[in-house]
């Protein structure tokens, strides 16, 4: 992988990505941001792009074996079998290829020559196969297994730099997996160092959550953006969401930190809040609705005498 990352001459091919990303597919592009999102797969809260690349690779997979047992045992139902996976493939990567180049544009710099070659065999495997279909059905069987059998070894390959950008770059992985959110309430900041409409952040067993306060209301997000780990307490506050400074992705504070724009697809934690002894106290929650912080009952009585001296 280092050898990939050090090859220059993928860059103009990056370079023509990028554009053909942005003019198409970016936030500026005549493609509405509903049609962008349903293809980052907010809608689905899993990005999109790996789960259609299941298609070509699976379809693909059945057209070789189908292919092998047909030269085995030729009969016309195993040949119709393997054209028909041939085609539903290049079908499938059709949408792999719009779902990638979606998220595309918001990848980093150190991932970017091993998706590019990524990419670049995508592409030349969706020829070969193609190819291998036209000419499946001149009769020529033979020339279209071959070509079939290079597509595979392309796609194959691609599969695997695609895995590696996801298990070692962690592209397309919640950025907020393996943090720990309190279960119970726990105190995080005095409610007085919380002004109005201010964003802060605050640790909570080494979890960034982000705080804001809304009138009476005080609302608690997890602080990670999902999407490239950017740090929403940065970010541009909204009436009723934050947006990550990095990629723009929007995350709501009253519907369970759901994605309301991507790239980001899942969804960030969310947390309920209430005010005790004059300190802010967050725990985990499904529901991010959050009640009026006057309206919180004070701490016990006998928990105040426990905790007094003497």
């Amino acid at each position: 992988m280092q050898t990939i990352a050090r090859q220059r001459w993928l860059d103009p091919v990056d370079r023509v990505l990028g554009t053909v990303a942005t003019r198409a597919l970016g936030q500026d592009s005549p493609t509405p941001r509903a049609v962008r999102n349903a293809l980052h797969g907010t809608w689905l809260q899993h990005p999109l792009h790996p789960a259609i690349t299941d298609v070509p690779v699976g379809a693909w997979t059945a057209a070789t074996v189908l292919d092998a047992v047909d030269t085995l045992r030729p009969t016309n139902e195993l040949a119709a079998g393997a054209d028909a996976a041939v085609a539903i493939g290049l079908v499938g990567a059709a949408g792999a290829a719009v779902t990638g180049l979606n998220d595309w544009q918001y990848t980093s710099r150190d991932t970017r020559r091993i998706g590019v070659l990524h990419a670049t065999l995508n592409v030349g495997a969706t020829l070969l196969y193609g190819a291998s279909l036209v000419m499946r059905r001149r009769g020529a069987r033979g020339a279209g297994r071959g070509l079939g059998l290079l597509g595979f070894a392309l796609a194959g390959t691609s599969a695997y730099l695609g895995g590696h950008l996801v298990y070692e770059k962690r592209l397309g992985v919640d950025r907020t997996s393996g943090q720990t959110p309190p279960e119970e309430f726990v105190a995080v900041l005095p409610e007085s160092e919380l002004p109005e409409r201010q964003m802060r952040r605050v640790l909570v067993h080494g979890m960034p959550i982000l705080l804001v306060r809304f009138g009476d209301r005080i609302h608690a997000l997890s602080e990670t953006c999902t999407h490239m780990g950017g740090p929403l307490s940065e970010g541009e506050l909204g009436e009723d969401r934050v947006t990550c400074p990095w990629h723009g992705s929007q995350f709501a504070f009253d519907d369970a930190g759901q994605v309301l724009r991507g790239p980001a697809t899942f969804p960030a934690y969310c947390f309920e809040t209430r005010v005790r002894d004059g300190q802010i106290e967050v725990r985990r929650a499904d529901s991010c609705q959050q009640q009026p912080a006057a309206a919180v009952a004070p701490a016990a009585p006998e928990m105040a005498a426990a905790s007094s001296p003497g």
